[in-house]
């Protein structure tokens, strides 16, 4: 493990939960001094089943089915980079004006305009009916990324003490 302010090498069950301007991390001896000493948090305490598999539930906690680590509600759908010149050429290649294009789609000219010039991003509804009127692809599927990816390995990413001088008095 690595102290998260200077970046020192820390030995196994000596570092220091420290909160610092608000910030709760895991700092060498010598940097715990910046900031107040946590506690460790307090472990939780075993509850009587009283009869029932789980107590509340109902269900054994290592028999519950595991869950995506992303949320349902999260977007799998997202609008390409340069999305106002794809329908301005693709409408111009098409032959329509604004006004017809407008017309297809069953929006206001000044929408054409904005999405356009760049002023409006198109939500995904809008964005698929442009789509299918000027047969182009506005939108791309985003791909699950894995949680492995970005958590910290051991080599260690920079920390703050990379990043910021530290005074010292």
């Amino acid at each position: 493990m690595r102290c998260e302010i200077c970046g020192q090498p820390i030995e196994e069950g000596k570092s220091k939960r420290t909160k610092i301007d608000g910030s709760v991390m895991e700092v060498c001896p010598d940097c715990s001094k910046f900031g107040v000493i946590q506690k460790e948090p307090p472990k939780p305490k075993n509850i009587k089943n009283n009869g029932k598999k789980d107590g509340v539930s109902g269900f054994n906690k290592n028999s519950r089915p595991s869950r995506p680590m992303y949320s349902i509600d999260e977007p799998t759908e997202e609008l390409v980079e340069d999305f106002q010149s794809i329908v301005r050429k693709a409408r111009e290649n098409k032959g329509f004006s604004r006004e017809e294009l407008g017309e297809k789609i069953y929006e206001k000219v000044s929408v054409i305009n904005r999405i356009e010039s760049g002023k409006m991003v198109p939500d995904i509804k809008l964005a698929k009916k442009l789509e299918k009127a000027l047969n182009i692809i506005l939108i791309e599927k985003i791909s699950n990324m894995e949680l492995e990816d970005f958590k910290n390995k051991s080599s260690g990413g920079p920390t703050l003490g990379d990043i910021v001088k530290i005074k010292r008095k």
